[in-house]
């Protein structure tokens, strides 16, 4: 039976969720290909309450594609704007008489209602679509809540800032929280709006709330040709002359934006990018720090003030200020920490915006899971301890206004580079806590745990990631100008000089770790660090990251394009000697400060293991080699059965069923690369 023949079937036999399923089903086969079957599978849809985004989608398609246009505009009227139309009525008489009222709004002659040319018609609980009178056509829909900011607003602060056919409330808004008042800035520093339809701009008034947005008067509206007024002197106009005002400190309240500099993995250019945007003069930007420290200087802070005394000196100023606010937000405390801190390069109050928080929460790696909930269907949830617990931290969901950017760097330069540091590292841990006899420090899978990391795929309605792109580090490094400007646009943060070199407190061109590379030192770019990954498992990485690889525009180096089998994962997986070799060294090194005669302080011994999978196998096994050989199996089979999964197409989402995509790619202009981009 074809689909459309048991759609009918069950509708007929009154089995509605089915018969809706299977209307939905035709719908995907036959869109754009039989409209009268589309017709017909929407309009049950309709009728029955099904899924009315998917039926209103297809009747605006028909429309736009010239078929049923009477019969589809009687029904939308009727069914979708008419039992709405009294709300857009009310907010576009509110706006009228707010902009009527409102000193910088030079236009007066608001057409009526019936006469606007643009129609909205509600599409779902968050936005519309509209419709366009004199074209006979249905727009894309628009969701004037959406939390991205598309304008580059804040690029030139040399003039006051500028905004064209700005039509989105959260941006609105976003301009009203972030440009500082004039008489706070002692200079000129309104909003200029200019709008170059002014019909189109009040039919926008029906949706959008223009009333809550004037009350501190800091916007100017221009029309279609006033915009040859911008910008206006407002001495001689209005016999305001600002510099008269004093400059006024920066206050917690007025600090909404968060740039959220995230983690994708270990050693993918973190400090790199800390160090271009120090001194920004724009920011609060610090250098990486653990977010459980972050939590505690926010709970410290909360102590303090709870118990009405001050422990620390360097907190009195943020205390001063939180006691300002009636009941401030972990964000508050946050906020206070970065405006206060004596580490922090504070930016100059007399700046137009109010500066962003330019924060990077760090943690010792971003582990993630991997739960194959239908393998018929390649359907895969990814799942990580790190990421949920940003989610559930307050401080990051009550900024107002995120925008999220995040570095990669080569997959198999950046597993490498972690693999050197943390053998370095436990290299000197081991020889330290010899000498204290301290608990021994053993790794777990470096490669297991890095194939599972597509931190890289993010939900695109998760409030953290709406507003978000993904920088190669080695554009960072090879194309500097462009790179910077282009992120800068994205940030919506102007380009400035101190941008062009790298610095922290400790001035130009630090070392973020002794050995590593410093400012624009391009060495880290080419560095394969062979002593820690062999060309088997960057070519086993490469596969396994085939789809990143090609988005992100890096070409296979290991991985040369041939077919891929269970046979070719084993042989890989076989010469996996260098990560190997490094592990096991590793836990023979770490796992004799366990032996001893006495089980009594063997036991103790255990217990005194940090990491719990060691804790499990030497329990179980007598000897150091049993357990070495166990734990190393352990890891093996993680490799294959993931590779082994990995060789069709999964599809991953997270854990509340929304399904993952790779973050958008910051794209350059051509026109500034200083050398061909990297590959």
């Amino acid at each position: 039976m074809e689909p459309i023949e048991l759609a009918r079937k069950l509708a007929e036999l009154k089995q509605i969720p089915e018969a809706q399923s299977a209307y939905t089903l035709v719908l995907n086969e036959v869109m754009g290909k039989n409209p009268i079957v589309e017709l017909e599978a929407a309009s049950y849809l309709f009728v029955t309450k099904g899924n009315a985004q998917v039926a209103l989608t297809t009747f605006i398609s028909l429309y736009n594609r010239g078929l049923y246009q009477e019969e589809l505009m009687n029904l939308l009227i009727q069914a979708i704007y008419i039992p709405n139309i009294n709300k857009q009525k009310q907010q576009y008489k509110a706006n009228c008489i707010a902009l009527k009222k409102y000193l910088y709004c030079f236009q007066k002659d608001f057409p009526d209602f019936e006469d606007l040319p643009i129609l909205f018609f509600p599409f779902n609980d968050k936005g519309y679509v509209p419709f366009y009178r004199q074209e006979n056509r249905f727009g894309e829909y628009v969701n004037f809540e959406d939390t991205i900011i598309h304008h580059y607003f804040f690029s030139d602060l040399e003039k006051p800032i500028l905004g064209t056919d700005v039509y989105s409330q959260y941006e609105l808004e976003y301009l009203n929280d972030n440009v500082r008042k004039s008489e706070w800035v002692a200079r000129e520093n309104h909003i200029y709006l200019h709008y170059t339809n002014w019909m189109e701009f009040c039919s926008y008034a029906q949706c959008l709330d223009w009333k809550s947005l004037l009350k501190e008067e800091k916007m100017v509206f221009l029309f279609e040709e006033e915009i040859s007024q911008y910008p206006i002197d407002f001495k001689e106009r209005f016999g305001i002359d600002y510099s008269q005002y004093q400059v006024k400190p920066l206050e917690i309240y007025e600090i909404k934006k968060l740039i959220w500099h995230t983690q994708l993995a270990a050693h993918n250019g973190g400090d790199f990018f800390n160090e271009i945007f120090y001194g920004h003069p724009n920011l609060l930007a610090s250098d990486s720090v653990m977010l459980y420290n972050v939590k505690e200087i926010v709970n410290d802070l909360k102590g303090i003030m709870k118990e009405g005394h001050q422990n620390k000196a360097y907190y009195a100023a943020g205390i001063r200020a939180l006691s300002k606010i009636k009941k401030p937000q972990d964000k508050d405390y946050m906020v206070a920490f970065f405006l206060f801190s004596p580490d922090i390069k504070q930016p100059d109050p007399a700046e137009r915006i109010v500066p962003a928080i330019f924060f990077q929460p760090h943690f010792h790696n971003m582990n993630y899971q991997v739960d194959v909930r239908n393998e018929k269907r390649r359907w895969t949830t990814l799942y990580s301890k790190q990421y949920e617990e940003i989610q559930r931290t307050p401080l990051f969901q009550q900024f107002k206004y995120i925008k999220t950017f995040t570095p990669m760097r080569r997959p198999t330069t950046s597993y490498a580079a972690s693999n050197r540091f943390v053998f370095e590292w436990f290299k000197k841990y081991g020889e330290e806590t010899e000498k204290k006899k301290e608990k021994g420090k053993l790794v777990d899978d470096l490669f297991g745990s890095r194939i599972l990391n597509r931190s890289f795929m993010i939900d695109e309605e998760d409030r953290l990631y709406r507003d978000s792109i993904l920088v190669r580090f080695e554009d960072g490094k090879l194309n500097p100008t462009a790179t910077f400007t282009a992120l800068a646009k994205f940030l919506d943060i102007p380009y400035t000089e101190s941008m062009t070199y790298c610095s922290n407190e400790l001035g130009i061109n630090p070392e973020s770790l002794p050995g590593n590379a410093k400012g624009f030192d391009t060495s880290t770019v080419y560095k394969t660090y062979d002593e820690y990954a062999n060309d088997d498992e960057r070519a086993y990485l490469e596969y396994m990251f085939r789809d990143a690889y090609k988005y992100y525009g890096y070409d296979f180096m290991y991985y040369q394009g041939e077919p891929v089998n269970e046979q070719w994962l084993r042989e890989k997986l076989d010469g996996f000697t260098c990560v190997n070799n490094l592990i096991e060294k590793n836990w023979r090194e770490g796992l004799q400060i366990i032996v001893s005669d006495d089980e009594k302080i063997k036991e103790e011994k255990i217990k005194a293991l940090d990491n719990k999978k060691a804790k499990d196998i030497v329990k179980e096994y007598s000897s150091i080699d049993e357990a070495i050989t166990k734990m190393m199996e352990t890891f093996d089979k993680v490799r294959f059965e993931y590779g082994k999964y990995m060789l069709g197409e999964p599809f991953f989402f997270n854990r509340r069923g929304q399904l993952l995509k790779l973050m958008p790619k910051l794209e350059l202009d051509p026109a500034l690369l200083e050398q061909p981009l990297y590959h």
